[in-house]
Parts: C-alpha cells; sequence; structure tokens
C-alpha cells in the first residue's frame, strides 16, 4: 500500500517517462551497426552512421585497438517576425565503436571513406604469428 495513494498517478508518469521516443534516442545500442568482411587480403568494417557528416566522425588507432566515434549537435531557433524566440531546440548525440585489431597494423595501412551514411573502414589482415611450442625450461639456483 502507498503512503499516499493519491500521488500514485505521478509513479506511473515517471515509471514510463524514459520508454517515451524522445528518450529512446539517448540509447546508443542500435547506432553504428557493423558488418565485418574478410575480402582478399583485407578485412573490411561496414559500418552504419546515419545522420552524421563525414566531419563529425573521427577514426584512431592507438595501443592495437581502433575507435571510431561520432559527435553531432545543433541548435535549432525559430523566430517571429519581432525577432522573439517562438521555438527552441538543441540536440546533441554520440555514439562510439572500438575493435580490437592488433599491434602491427600501422596508421598508414589503414583506408577509410564515407558516402550516404555508411562508413567503409578497410584493413590489412595480420600475418598469424609463429607460436613457438618448444619447452623452455628454466634452471633452478
Amino acid at each position: 500500500m502507498k503512503l499516499l495513494p493519491g500521488f500514485a498517478t505521478f509513479d506511473d508518469v515517471f515509471d514510463n517517462m524514459f520508454d517515451e521516443p524522445f528518450f529512446r534516442g539517448t540509447r546508443t545500442t542500435n547506432l553504428m551497426k557493423t558488418d565485418v568482411k574478410e575480402v582478399g587480403d583485407n578485412y573490411q568494417l561496414e559500418m552504419e552512421v546515419p545522420g552524421f557528416a563525414k566531419e563529425d566522425i573521427s577514426i584512431e588507432l592507438h595501443a592495437g585497438y581502433l575507435n571510431i566515434s561520432a559527435k553531432k549537435s545543433s541548435d535549432n531557433d525559430q523566430k517571429d517576425n519581432d525577432g522573439n524566440i517562438i521555438r527552441r531546440e538543441r540536440y546533441s548525440g554520440s555514439c562510439s565503436r572500438s575493435f580490437y585489431v592488433g599491434d602491427n597494423i600501422k596508421q598508414e595501412d589503414i583506408k577509410a571513406s564515407y558516402n550516404n551514411g555508411e562508413l567503409i573502414i578497410t584493413l590489412p589482415k595480420n600475418a598469424p604469428k609463429e607460436i613457438d611450442t618448444s619447452s623452455k625450461y628454466i634452471p633452478i639456483d
């Protein structure tokens, strides 16, 4: 039993508030959907980044990780004939993905292109390292 039964309506409003369409856009689980393909001697990442311009996207190679991020913000003001603001909207959104590509890949080996909301990144496959399977005994002093 609620202590203040008349306020149950407020509980319902706040419980469901984050399911509204406005807040759904803040969840980034559907952003940057990625397909990884093997094309000859390369891997190709095809990423969906709709709504972002090429200038909004950043690709960084750091410590064996390929980090892709996109950031966008906009302000939209509507004014009447006297210059008074009728409506003001602001939007800010970002998303990012990281992929481990190994320490052998260099920045100049990676190519990227962007067209109509699709980012395509091509990077070379790493040659498999030979694993030394021979036993190495450590002497005990």
